[in-house]
Order: C-alpha cells, then structure tokens, then sequence
C-alpha cells in the first residue's frame, strides 16, 4: 500500500502534455498533422490552429515543443508578449511556434510576415494558434495571405456526449479497463473539461497500480477525497 504522503503527492501531478496523453475525439487529422509537423515530415510550411480557449490549443502546442526537443529539432516561442525574432536569429530548420497570434500588434506582425516568408529556405516551419479563424483575424493582408499556404485546422473541443466514449478509448490506450459507472462518478464529482478529466485519469492509474487495485468508484472516490490538487 502506498503510505508515504510524499509518494501520493508524486502519484498526483499532472502529467507533462503530450500527443499520448491528448483525448483526440474530432481532432485526428490535427494529432497526424501536427506529429508530421514536430518531425519534420509535414510537406506544408505551417499549420494554423484555432478553436475556442479551453479546446486543447494549448496542450497540443506543447506536445509539438517537447516532441521537436526530442527529435533534436530547434523551436522559437513568440507571441503578444515576445515579437518574432529576426529570419538570421534562428537555427536552420527550426520550427517558430506563435501561440496566441489574436494578440499580436502591428510591429509584431510585420516581424512575422518576414520570418514566414524566410522560413521555407531556411528549411524552417511554423505553428500558431488563434481563436478565430484566419478570415476573421485582424492581420496584414500580405501575412495572411502567407498563412494562407499552410495548413487551416480547427481544434474541436468534446462534446458532453462524447466524453465517456472518449474517456474509455483514453484508458484503454493507456492499458486499463474503465467501467461506465466509474466514467459517470468521474464525469458527476471532478471538473468536466478534458485536461482536468485526463489528468485524474492518469493520477488514478498510477495510484491503482501502486496500491495494486482495479479502477473502481471506491478508488477513485477515495483518490478525489485525498484533496491533492487533482480536479475535484
């Protein structure tokens, strides 16, 4: 049995975001795109995202950071606050992550029409994520034409309805079974939304194998109960 609180608050945080970790539902074609995109492989110059705040944009962009670190592959993280560096200040074939490109001003998107355009003979590519899309966007004319040329996908975030169907595939990737009455306790006591739902999951798995119990709504009752900082 697990006794050392020191251990549980262990078996407690939050995994790092991955593409492993993200519950795909609609958005497929965007985990394949953006695998492509963190190996270099993707035959396109960039891919844009947008959704709606709380759909995974996030998540997603840091799983293509710590897959291109894995591949050896450099990134530059730009946006609102920090504009896009000069085309001669990147590492040849970087990737340039733009996160939040809604709130980028006028200097900054002057500065990123120029890294787009570099980018291609540098060997290099880009990823941004926005809450609108493209159309809707307040850009220069010319930089949204550039963005144009890459990719358009929208993050799809689950709906309500899909989430126990979702929440099952996810713990059968992960190599455990998850009974549709623990899904509708999980779904009834924790927060809803699916980084916070994922998160429990995966505290729980960890905590079912140290304490060498199944995922039962017993466990995962008294897991909530423990007020680690899980979602509650």
């Amino acid at each position: 049995m697990v006794s050392s609180p020191q251990l549980i608050l262990d078996l407690a945080q939050p995994e790092p975001p991955s593409l492993h970790n993200f519950v795909v539902g609609a958005n497929g074609e965007a985990v394949a795109t953006l695998r492509a995109l963190a190996g270099a492989t993707l035959p396109h110059p960039g891919v844009l995202l947008w959704g709606v705040p709380g759909g995974g944009k996030s998540h997603l962009v840091e799983a293509v950071i710590a897959l291109a670190r894995a591949a050896g592959r450099g990134f530059v993280v730009c946006g609102a606050s920090n504009d896009p560096p000069e085309p001669e200040h990147i590492p040849t074939g970087a990737l340039i992550v733009v996160d939040d490109m809604d709130g980028i001003g006028a200097s900054g998107q002057a500065r990123l029409f120029t890294l787009v355009n570099a980018l291609p003979a540098q060997g290099g590519q880009w990823l941004a994520t926005t809450k609108l899309p493209p159309a809707r966007l307040a850009l220069r004319d010319d930089l949204r034409t550039r963005l144009a040329l890459g990719l358009v996908l929208e993050v799809v975030p689950l709906a309500d309805a899909d989430k126990p169907a979702a929440l099952a595939a996810y713990a059968r990737e992960r190599g455990f079974a998850l009974s549709d009455d623990v899904i509708m306790y999980l779904l009834a006591h924790a927060r809803r939304d699916m980084k916070s739902l994922v998160a429990t999951l995966a505290a729980l798995d960890r905590h079912s194998l140290a304490v060498k119990r199944n995922v039962t709504v017993p466990l995962l009752r008294e897991w909530l109960q423990h007020g680690l900082g899980l979602p509650r």
